[in-house]
């Protein structure tokens, strides 16, 4: 008799990852440790293939998202963003409520430094619409941005 698989840990053990990872819509986003939380870093998520429908009509309402945070003590693991963004795609949704609910389920479970999501919504009845909703911790400040001198690119031709 087969011995059942038994899930493996992941490295941070903080949970164990099931022997065959779901593939189904879920609204719960998975969390590892930031790996560098003493330094303030950019994530950037490209969702390019989001899908809902318009609450009214019931029509599929498309979208692009871009996620861009700097982490504290917690990352968002990206299989169970995926099947996130995927839990929506037969919830009706207006276009505000939709972005400013993810970036609150995101900023719920990272407590993120920032924050900002942006949502690029497909022509819908010749109309494009952009969401941009953002979250920075209370205190948080960003560091200045270095800007280092520009120089034409060295060929070795006169």
């Amino acid at each position: 008799m087969a011995k059942p698989a038994t899930p493996k840990l992941t490295a941070a053990h903080q949970r164990a990852v099931p022997v065959n990872p779901p593939t189904a819509p879920s609204k719960e986003l998975h969390v590892f440790p930031n790996p560098s939380p003493k330094r303030d870093y950019a994530i950037q998520f490209q969702i390019p293939e989001f899908t809902c429908n318009c609450p009214l009509t019931g029509q599929p309402d498309f979208a692009h998202f871009t996620i861009d945070m700097v982490a504290d003590q917690l990352c968002i693991e990206l299989k169970s963003l995926k099947m996130y963004f995927w839990s929506y795609r037969n919830e009706g949704a207006f276009h505000e409520k939709v972005t400013n609910t993810i970036l609150d389920d995101i900023v719920r479970v990272t407590k993120p430094r920032f924050v900002r999501i942006t949502a690029k919504w497909y022509v819908r009845g010749g109309i494009y619409t952009n969401v941009v909703a953002e979250h920075r911790k209370k205190g948080w400040q960003p560091e200045a941005v270095v800007v280092l001198p520009q120089h034409s690119a060295a060929t070795g031709l006169l």
